[in-house]
């Protein structure tokens, strides 16, 4: 059995403006979770389409009855790979991204497309799903649960980090959040970046031998 997500956001910025803020999101206010970001492949096909593949590092926090199913050795950063596929000429965007480690215990998939709104063309829409399951025996429907609210509050942070970062572009960010936020991901990522780093690489190269290209 598998959890399914949709949903639909706007942006009341152009695509354009969004395409440019999708690739300088990181850091902001409300995505403290994202540790690092990496790019790992980047292409321009001969139709003109951006294919990027990103590595990003994410904090898990779990609630305590969560905690059975993780030994005390294991790391509880969640390692996510990005693929999008971008179309500049149509204006559209697509993202997929999945869990590559704890993906035993909870795997979640997403796809969100980003398209002009066709009633306001200085809008832009976001159409996104998910699809979240467990592979753990006897705990699975309440693993599914707790994955797809976390699921919806972390899109809530993001859409905020997106307009966060809108707003910044635009000069109309607070200077002194940023300095604050740009600091406060400096101290992170000297604390985790170097290990969590080479293993998620690590991770991200054996997954990508045996999981499907899913760009369209």
């Amino acid at each position: 059995m598998v959890k399914y997500f949709l949903g639909m956001n706007e942006l009341k910025s152009s695509w354009d403006q969004v395409f440019t803020a999708f690739w300088q999101r990181y850091p902001n206010p409300h995505s403290k979770h994202v540790l690092t970001e990496d790019i790992l492949y980047r292409e321009v096909t001969d139709d003109h389409k951006l294919l990027t593949r990103r590595l990003l590092t994410k904090t898990n926090r779990l609630p305590r009855w969560a905690e059975r199913f993780f030994p005390a050795n294991v790391a509880h950063a969640v390692y996510i790979l990005e693929d999008s596929v971008i179309d500049i000429h149509r204006k559209t965007m697509t993202t997929y991204t999945w869990n590559i480690n704890h993906s035993m215990v909870m795997s979640v998939e997403e796809r969100c497309t980003y398209c002009e709104n066709p009633e306001n063309k200085s809008w832009t829409e976001i159409k996104r799903e998910a699809w979240v399951s467990s592979r753990v025996f006897g705990f699975s429907r309440p693993i599914q649960e707790f994955g797809l609210a976390r699921f919806k509050s972390n899109v809530t942070k993001a859409m905020k980090g997106f307009e966060f970062t809108l707003a910044r572009m635009q000069g109309d960010a607070p200077a002194r959040t940023l300095v604050e936020t740009a600091k406060e991901a400096t101290e992170k990522a000297k604390e985790t970046a170097l290990a969590a780093k080479e293993k998620a690489k690590d991770l991200a190269s054996k997954a990508a031998k045996t999981k499907k290209q899913q760009y369209v």
